[in-house]
């Protein structure tokens, strides 16, 4: 489904984006790509299906990237971690940047390579 049925707020709209545009706050705090998403999720979970299903699937997919990025600096000792952690970070920035837009528009999105911790 990619725009829902019914209307949505735009708060709801605006904190299922803050679920995803979070993730960058990992560029100034340690673990901020997972703990920003995390606590609007936690938040919010309760008040909006919209908010939680964009809250589980911004974690989903930052702890995902955290695992293939601990991975890929595990692979630079035989120089591929090199290439797979620059493709990593682009990939990255611009599926979180893809998320926050659908979900400011009211619309899913499903990350691509994404463990699904959180149903």
């Amino acid at each position: 489904m990619n725009q829902h049925p019914y209307g949505l707020h735009k708060d709801e709209k605006m904190y299922a984006m803050l679920c995803h545009l979070l993730a960058f706050s990992g560029f100034v705090i340690p673990f901020g790509s997972i703990i920003g998403p995390l606590v609007i999720w936690l938040l919010k979970k309760d008040q909006s299906y919209f908010v939680d299903m964009h809250g589980k699937e911004s974690l989903n997919f930052q702890i995902s990237f955290a695992i293939y990025g601990i991975i890929s600096s595990l692979l630079i000792l035989i120089l591929i971690g090199i290439v797979t952690s620059i493709a990593l970070f682009i990939f990255w920035i611009a599926f979180t940047i893809i998320a926050s837009i659908r979900a400011s528009e009211g619309k899913d999105y499903r990350y691509p390579m994404t463990i699904r911790f959180f149903k």
